[in-house]
């Protein structure tokens, strides 16, 4: 995967002030892009981007905190520092319950200003590990075949090999192969691993009153079964990417 450098974007319409956080970003060995307008930033914004973003508040064209709304829609996790010199209370509320990472009021003390931005890049990192490592579950998920998605299921809902055989037709020993599959691909150590990988999925797997037990078939794989129960046992829904 390509390594891409972390950068600081500074959003502000004063050219003094973008120089002079240049400035000191440079000196703390961290790479910058300057913006004078939010629209253009806003324009030119690549999600793919590391770094985090230090946004004035008042600027003429969109104020900082419909910059933040602008980023929130498109799924941004780019971490923002407010720098302001005209905030108040409600200003400051109101960007940190909408997901800001700090909120810093004029004049700034410069190393308490790098010490901001260092934790920012820290949680850039820390937010795009866990976006990386959820998109790779997912892979998994659904490398799944239908039959390992079935028993997936009924596993999710606490049903036992043996039950589980009865509810979708099968051999036992054949449930135990599609589940001993489903946990390898997963990546899954345990039972609990892959429930907890489905909740940080937010994969919504129907529930299912399976009390009615049918016999399991002596030759080939399948029994004679209802038609479509082992489909309604498989139902698995994807939450939000």
């Amino acid at each position: 995967m390509e390594y891409l450098q972390p950068i600081v974007s500074v959003v502000d319409d004063d050219a003094g002030v973008r120089s002079s956080l240049r400035l000191l970003l440079k000196s703390a060995d961290l790479a910058t892009s300057l913006w004078n307008s939010a629209r253009e930033f806003i324009d030119n914004y690549d999600p793919a981007q590391p770094g985090c973003l230090l946004l004035d508040v008042r600027m003429p064209d969109m104020n900082g905190l419909e910059v933040q709304k602008q980023l929130m829609l498109r799924g941004a996790v780019t971490p923002i520092i407010f720098i302001t010199g005209h905030g108040n209370v409600e200003m400051a509320v109101e960007a940190m319950q909408a997901g800001a990472f700090d909120f810093l009021q004029k004049p700034i003390e410069a190393q308490d200003l790098i010490d901001r931005v260092l934790l920012a890049l820290q949680r850039d990192r820390d937010n795009r590990a866990a976006l990386n490592k959820r998109s790779l579950m997912r892979q998994k998920l659904e490398s799944l075949t239908s039959r390992e998605r079935e028993v997936l299921s009924l596993l999710a809902n606490g049903k036992p090999n043996k039950i589980m055989a009865a509810d979708l037709g099968l051999r036992q020993r054949t449930v135990e192969i599609h589940r001993s599959r489903l946990m390898k691909k997963m990546g899954a150590a345990s039972l609990a691993a892959l429930l907890r990988m489905l909740v940080d999925l937010d994969v919504k797997v129907a529930s299912h009153g399976c009390g009615e037990s049918r016999p399991v078939a002596r030759t080939g794989e399948t029994a004679q079964r209802r038609p479509g129960r082992a489909r309604q046992a498989g139902r698995i829904e994807f939450g939000p990417a």
